[in-house]
C-alpha cells in the first residue's frame, strides 16, 4: 500500500505527457492521435482517482487520519501548502471540466468542446504536475516521521518490518493503534 503514492504520482506524471502529447497532436491536425492520447490521458487519471481513494481510505483504516502530514517547516511550508490548496481547487474543477469536455468531443460537437478545452487543458495540466510536485514534497524531499510510521505499520501488517513479535514499536504507535489491534 506504501508503494501507492510513488504509483499515483507516476500516473500524474503520465497523464501530463499523454495531454500534452495529444494537444501537440490536435495541433498539427492529428485527430485520432488527439483522441487516443486524451482516452489515454483519461485512463491515466482514472487510474490514479481510483489509487489516491483507496490510498487514502487505507490511511484512514489503519493509522485514524487521511493523510500524511507535511511538518516541513518555514518558507517550504508556505510553498507546498499553497501548491496544495491550488492542486485541490484544480482538481475539483477537473472533475466537472473533464466529462464536459469529453462529451462535447463524443457528441461531435467540436466548436463547443474546442471553447470549454481552452479552458480544461491548462487546468488538468496545471493539477497532473503540482500532483508530482505535491508527491515528491511530501513524500521524498521533506518526509515526516510520521511516514516512516506509516511505511513500518504496513511491514508489521504484511509481516516484514520490525516484526509483530519483535516487541518492537515506533514511539509514537502504541501496540493498541489502529491496525496493530
Amino acid at each position: 500500500m506504501t508503494n501507492l503514492p510513488f504509483i499515483n504520482a507516476c500516473l500524474n506524471g503520465l497523464a501530463t505527457v499523454l495531454l500534452l502529447a495529444g494537444w501537440v497532436a490536435i495541433r498539427s491536425g492529428n485527430r485520432k492521435g488527439h483522441a487516443a492520447c486524451m482516452v489515454a490521458a483519461l485512463t491515466a487519471s482514472a487510474a490514479f482517482l481510483g489509487c489516491y481513494l483507496t490510498w487514502h481510505g487505507w490511511l484512514v483504516q489503519h493509522t485514524g487520519k487521511g493523510h500524511v502530514p507535511f511538518t516541513a517547516e518555514g518558507t517550504v511550508r508556505v510553498v507546498y501548502f499553497s501548491i496544495l490548496l491550488t492542486h485541490l481547487l484544480g482538481s475539483f474543477s477537473i472533475v466537472v471540466l473533464v466529462p464536459m469536455t469529453v462529451s462535447r468531443a463524443a457528441r461531435r460537437s467540436f466548436r463547443s468542446h474546442r471553447a470549454i478545452a481552452r479552458w480544461t487543458l491548462p487546468v488538468w495540466l496545471y493539477v497532473s504536475v503540482t500532483g508530482v510536485v505535491v508527491y515528491l514534497m511530501n513524500y521524498r524531499l521533506y518526509p515526516s516521521s510520521e511516514w516512516e510510521r506509516i511505511r513500518w505499520l504496513e511491514g508489521v501488517e504484511m509481516g516484514g518490518g520490525a516484526g509483530m513479535g519483535s516487541g518492537v514499536n515506533p514511539p509514537s504507535i502504541p501496540a493498541s493503534a489502529p491496525g496493530l489491534q
